[in-house]
């Protein structure tokens, strides 16, 4: 476990106050920018590592958190969780806002533009986690980006408590590294407990055998321009209430659902070894039969157009459409 860090505004001049805070930010988390209408604006950050994972707990007057995605063709894919401690805010990605109160929790995926606006007297407890490490311990975590889980139940509580019990614990540098990687395993394991105990009464229909196959068929077949709930019905002889219901348990529709896995299969083609292909050739292999419509989707989405996105010379200020 690392060296504890602490950032303050309250040492710099009042009028360069947001500039230093912005590179903290984005020494922190690659593409962070903060905005804030205060001309003396407040803050203060710890930050520190437990082994992959980045630990951070920050402290700010009203602003706005804007994240765009690390450009690099290597760039780890990563799961932000904000656990709202004090205060109140809002998160927006994937074109969804959620409001989290002062127990509640949310992820958000890295290479996915999100926006946090953040009341007075925020403080979150932030975790920044390698996406795969995740992905076992939580099977559905595609499904979960963007949602707010409740902070009153007991798995809730738990992995609220355990996280702050780990900053009172205060640096802890000296520790041998197989006890930090317990501690990082135990705290995941709490985070994925704390998940599945909300995930469970809305995921009933989706967890059965046929909602597995609804969504392996989705998957398989999302090139398909002509993919829609009558079809995925026919291919599985269910009705296509049966199909709504399906995705109603996920909190979404079946248009919904394919259109959001078509434009995140936009992006990866974007920012990887698509780069080289037209926007056309692109929205074609995502499914969309109509480049104009992929990328009004797509801004409308992202607050970028697909040609932005994948040059990154769009003002990072300006780049997310809330």
């Amino acid at each position: 476990m690392g060296l504890i860090e602490r950032f303050a505004t309250a040492s710099v001049a009042p009028q360069s106050r947001l500039d230093f805070w912005n590179r903290i930010a984005s020494e922190t988390f690659e593409g962070m920018l903060v905005d804030s209408e205060s001309e003396q604006f407040e803050a203060e950050l710890w930050r520190w590592s437990l082994g992959e994972l980045m630990l951070v707990r920050p402290r700010a007057q009203m602003s706005t958190v804007r994240r765009w995605p690390d450009a690099h063709p290597v760039a780890v894919d990563k799961i932000m969780l904000h656990l709202q401690h004090r205060g109140t805010s809002r998160q927006v990605q994937k074109g969804a806002s959620i409001e989290l109160k002062p127990g509640d929790f949310s992820l958000c995926r890295t290479h996915i533009p999100y926006v946090l606006d953040v009341s007075t007297g925020n403080d979150m407890l932030v975790l920044e986690v390698p996406r795969e490490q995740l992905i076992d311990r939580i099977p559905a975590l595609n499904d979960l980006i963007n949602v707010a889980f409740s902070g009153r139940n007991t798995s809730s509580r738990l992995l609220h408590d355990f996280m702050l019990s780990l900053w009172r614990q205060g640096d802890q540098s000296h520790a041998d590294p197989l006890w930090q990687q317990n501690v990082a395993d135990i705290l995941l394991d709490l985070l994925a407990l704390a998940v599945r105990g909300q995930q469970a009464p809305q995921s009933a229909q989706h967890d059965t055998p046929l909602g597995m196959r609804v969504i392996a068929f989705v998957r398989h077949q999302l090139t398909d321009p002509g993919l829609r709930t009558s079809t995925i019905a026919d291919a599985l002889g269910v009705t296509p209430r049966t199909i709504q219901n399906v995705f109603a348990s996920m909190m979404t529709t079946p248009t919904a659902y394919i259109l959001q896995r078509r434009l995140e299969r936009a992006t990866e083609l974007l920012s990887g070894q698509g780069q080289m292909r037209s926007i056309t050739d692109i929205a074609f292999e995502c499914g969309f039969n109509d480049s104009a419509y992929f990328a009004r989707c797509f801004r409308q989405t992202f607050g970028v157009t697909p040609s932005e996105f994948r040059e990154g010379k769009t003002s990072r200020q300006e780049a997310i459409a809330v």
